[in-house]
């Protein structure tokens, strides 16, 4: 009898402790109360002058700020249903506060030189790079290989298309819809696209290129909204009809397991060596060859993956690295990108009926042709219009994260990148080619 009650009072027990650990209230993984302390500490710190500089103050405001936006966003019932959720408030949550004065010049300084000089975006996404394409299977990249380009053939034509119709429709001439809205757009982002195409729009039609930058940028970052708004609305499209969704993958037709790892710290060391050797390859190479360092070392890894010459400790390792980063600092990053590369005075300068239902229809158009030539070559159409699509018309590097963040399919990073990186030299190709016809 005593035996039956010490039973039940044990049992009893542990469905207590089961359900408190249920209901516990957690950001980033650490029990509310202990979150509070760690932020209060960040809040007071910043707010009187003392917060340490360089990478520790940096990436305690991130962290802490960033996992607060991005708690927020992904329980609260619109804003995860239909805007993106925590990756769209992380961003501009974080731009608001330095457009509002919220946070400090010195704080937003200090973020801005460790996103920016300090390399704390590229550090990521070498991360990201070497870890999803290491962590691949093999048989999945030699069954995209170069079919990858005709979906973003499908994103360019379609974005064109449809703003152009869309355009003239609310009063822009052909030359403003496309030369000052679509190709900035679709063109990779501020320093691989618009900064570049201004010299290109200088040099074939005068002024200086500060000129044409004030004219891309505004299309640039409300583009960049739309796609990171209508990657989550992709994500919800493909829970609704599966059948147009991989899940995260890209191929049709290729179901692949990822196996099971045991997480080891002295793998992901090396894991993280990997990603930070093969980024400087990439940077070492881009000095002689005429293309993106990203574009470099996506190609460089996937050639020595497929080639299966990496050994199975540094594959690992940079798969569980990745994963690290990315379950670790994602909301950190984001909230970095809002606070060091989104103007919201860019954004809303811009924010006319007619120039709004224009962007849109670049972003549209772009995941319809991606989506629709993508199933043509076999690609599922979600994960096609994701990557070919969408992270064509964001704001490149910065853009992806977000728009992968949004999808909830980070998984998808190296097909991002070529479409941000060798998708935005195509763009820059075909704007000295378009000018003549339309001007």
């Amino acid at each position: 009898m005593e035996q039956t009650a010490k039973k039940v009072s044990y049992e009893t027990n542990t469905k207590i402790n089961q359900l408190e650990s249920k209901t516990k209230i957690a950001v980033f993984n650490t029990p509310v109360l202990w979150f509070g302390l760690f932020a209060a500490i960040t809040l007071v710190s910043m707010f009187t002058g003392n917060l340490p500089g360089g990478m520790i103050g940096s990436l305690l405001v991130m962290i802490v700020l960033g996992e607060v936006f991005g708690w927020i966003g992904d329980r609260t019932p619109i804003m995860k249903t239909f805007l993106g959720g925590g990756a769209i408030l992380a961003i501009f949550g974080s731009a608001y506060m330095v457009y509002s004065g919220l946070l400090p010049e010195s704080i937003t300084t200090s973020v801005t030189d460790f996103m920016q000089t300090g390399g704390f975006l590229d550090f990521y996404i070498a991360a990201l790079i070497t870890g999803s394409i290491l962590g691949m299977n093999s048989k999945i990249l030699v069954k995209v290989g170069l079919r990858y380009f005709l979906p973003i053939f499908g994103a360019v034509i379609g974005a064109i298309l449809l703003a152009s119709i869309i355009g003239s429709l609310v009063g822009f001439t052909l030359q403003d819809a496309i030369l000052v809205i679509t190709l900035p757009i679709m063109g990779g982002g501020m320093g691989a696209g618009a900064v570049p195409m201004s010299q290109i729009y200088s040099e074939m039609l005068g002024n200086e290129p500060s000129y044409y930058i004030s004219m891309l940028v505004p299309a640039l970052a409300l583009g960049n909204v739309f796609a990171i708004v209508l990657a989550s609305v992709l994500d919800m499209v493909g829970k609704k009809f599966p059948s147009l969704s991989g899940d995260g993958q890209l191929v049709k037709g290729f179901k692949y397991e990822k196996p099971q790892q045991k997480y080891d710290i002295k793998k992901m060391g090396v894991g993280l060596l990997a990603a930070l050797a093969f980024f400087t390859l990439g940077n070492l190479l881009g000095a002689f060859i005429p293309l993106h360092p990203y574009a470099i070392m996506i190609i460089l890894i996937a050639f020595m993956k497929v080639a299966n010459i990496i050994p199975p400790i540094v594959l690992d390792g940079a798969s569980q690295w990745y994963q690290f980063v990315a379950s670790n600092w994602t909301f950190a990053l984001l909230f970095g990108i809002g606070v060091a590369y989104t103007d919201l005075n860019t954004v809303i300068e811009a924010l006319t009926l007619e120039y709004i239902l224009t962007v849109f229809g670049v972003v549209l158009g772009a995941i319809i042709g991606a989506g629709l030539l993508g199933k043509l070559v076999g690609f599922y159409p979600i994960e096609a219009a994701i990557t070919a699509g969408l992270c064509m018309a964001n704001m490149g590097g910065t853009g992806d994260v977000a728009v992968l963040s949004a999808a909830k399919r980070m998984e998808l990073m190296p097909f991002a990148q070529i479409s941000s990186r060798l998708g935005g030299a195509l763009i820059l190709l075909l704007s000295g080619l378009i000018i003549p016809l339309l001007v």
